[in-house]
């Protein structure tokens, strides 16, 4: 059996644990949202970035091709949907949904979810009123913003958790310059960065465009890189330490 057939992250899994390695900073952010939460139950877990040490974790993902990837002595783990946790109702202190409520089958129905099995969620994800101003996406794949129009991202994951009675909170989340994760926006201020197929590839925003459309961009990228046109205009945005590309930790108690 074809294994990208039955497993829909088959196709970007190859290489994602090696690009995207958390970034000690924002796992600083993930880890104080968690408060004094003991038991976690990671959701959408993946290769497993950002599970929190000193607490009892159990992580959760429905692709193989993902769940392969975990590490030597990372929390144990279950394959399983988001739409169907199987753990009882208020199991765990806190339920962490990490870059991963805009792949979900139905996210209102896993929101709903992670309100059952715990007393907080805790949820990373973005804003893309701001992500579209990234000189990525606004001056050379506009089409990462299309595609987000109709993901599941902060507006849907505040609303809904607050529709399900929660009380919520948003906290931006700064990208360092020197972001050792790999997700979209973490290379703004190394643009070389996007040339690297592999670099693409763990970007789901990325990899889930047409590769035309894609390889066109990159060109035109490779291009105002070698003629010094990307540092004349983005070179003074590039010095700074950090940005806000629109990442958002979404805490619900």
């Amino acid at each position: 059996m074809d294994t990208e057939s039955t497993d829909p992250y088959a196709h970007f899994a190859p290489g994602y644990g090696r690009h995207r390695r958390p970034d000690p900073r924002i796992a600083a952010c993930v880890d104080e949202a968690l408060g004094d939460a003991r038991r976690v139950l990671n959701v959408g877990a993946g290769a497993g970035s950002y599970e929190p040490a000193g607490r009892v974790v159990l992580a959760c993902d429905p692709s193989p091709a993902m769940l392969a990837q975990r590490p030597a002595g990372a929390a144990p783990a279950i394959r399983a949907e988001a739409e169907a946790l199987p753990v009882a109702d208020r199991v765990v202190d806190a339920a962490l949904a990490v870059l991963t409520v805009h792949h979900w089958r139905d996210p209102a129905a896993g929101l709903a979810e992670l309100v059952r099995v715990s007393r907080r969620q805790v949820v990373l994800t973005w804003d893309p009123d701001v992500m579209r101003r990234f000189w990525l996406v606004a001056d050379y794949l506009p089409g990462i913003a299309d595609a987000e129009a109709g993901l599941a991202t902060l507006d849907v994951v505040v609303a809904t958790l607050a529709g399900l009675g929660q009380q919520v909170a948003v906290r931006p989340v700064p990208v360092p310059a020197d972001c050792t994760d790999g997700f979209l926006a973490a290379h703004w201020a190394r643009p070389h960065a996007y040339l690297d197929p592999g670099v693409r590839a763990a970007a789901s925003g990325l990899a889930r465009l047409p590769e035309p459309v894609v390889d066109a961009a990159v060109a035109r990228l490779a291009d105002d890189l070698a003629t010094g046109r990307w540092h004349w205009r983005y070179g003074a945005v590039a010095a700074g330490s950090s940005a806000d590309l629109g990442y958002r930790l979404v805490v619900a108690r």
